[in-house]
């Protein structure tokens, strides 16, 4: 448990909300295992019926703690299954079904994970950035197969090489979000909606949303994406975007061949 994620419980629903805004909301460790934790918990809670999760502050999560990824990319020693990101495997085996509220920008996991939601709704000042090739980095959560599934190649493309924000009108159009709502009433309008959720046939909603998703094809795709993040991780390429973000310059990747 963390103060960086609160977990409430009310009206069938349990509610995840990211309250760590003096820092963007940026994702620890202890806050992904806190996540991950009350996800999976929830599968087997008879009261919660859906969950919603949303954010304190002036946007949403500005992604993965870069401190995290300059830990793993410096390490001498092999990767440990441990050391993997436990909120991963958590959405895609997730039964319960998931609304998000997304409010202010959305970065990498922050979007990444939109894609394991059933609904999702934005703030109309909401934006979604997927940065992972200009961190010299790879898609992550699946969303290498889910989001051209979602939005078509090109589109996907888009996203994750250019990493250019999305905003919450074009989000809405391309099916990464239901809709856009005024800033004021984003967190009423998707607590409304898991309430609606929540009151439905209980076995008929997870029995819905399992025959959607194919939980081994989306581990065995989070795998494959796993092993090239780590070893971009510990590249010469990430630590140059790495030392470019931390001197807030572009990076220089004109002197890296293709592999």
């Amino acid at each position: 448990m963390t103060e960086h994620v609160l977990v409430e419980k009310s009206e069938k629903l349990l509610i995840l909300t990211l309250n760590r805004p003096d820092k963007k909301n940026a994702l620890t460790r202890a806050m992904y295992r806190t996540l991950a934790d009350a996800i999976t918990a929830a599968d087997g809670d008879p009261n919660i019926r859906c969950i919603l999760i949303k954010a304190h502050g002036d946007m949403f999560t500005a992604g993965n703690d870069l401190a995290d990824f300059a830990a793993v990319g410096n390490s001498t020693s092999a990767p440990k299954p441990e050391d993997a990101n436990p909120l991963l495997p958590a959405l895609a085996k997730a039964r319960t079904p998931i609304v998000a509220a997304v409010n202010g920008r959305a970065v990498g996991v922050g979007v990444t994970m939109l894609l394991h939601c059933d609904m999702v709704y934005l703030s109309e000042d909401a934006s979604l950035i997927a940065p992972f090739v200009n961190l010299a980095l790879v898609p992550e959560a699946g969303s290498s197969l889910l989001m051209p599934l979602r939005i078509g190649h090109a589109r996907a493309f888009e996203m994750f090489v250019l990493g250019e924000p999305v905003n919450a009108e074009k989000a809405v159009n391309w099916g990464i979000a239901n809709r856009a709502v005024p800033a004021a009433d984003l967190h009423s309008v998707a607590r409304a909606t898991a309430i609606a959720i929540a009151s439905r046939a209980p076995a008929s909603v997870v029995a819905t949303k399992m025959l959607m998703r194919d939980e081994a094809l989306l581990l065995a795709r989070m795998s494959q994406e796993s092993g090239h993040f780590v070893r971009q991780l510990k590249s010469a390429e990430f630590k140059e975007a790495f030392t470019a973000f931390s001197e807030r310059r572009p990076p220089d990747f004109s002197k890296f061949g293709s592999p």
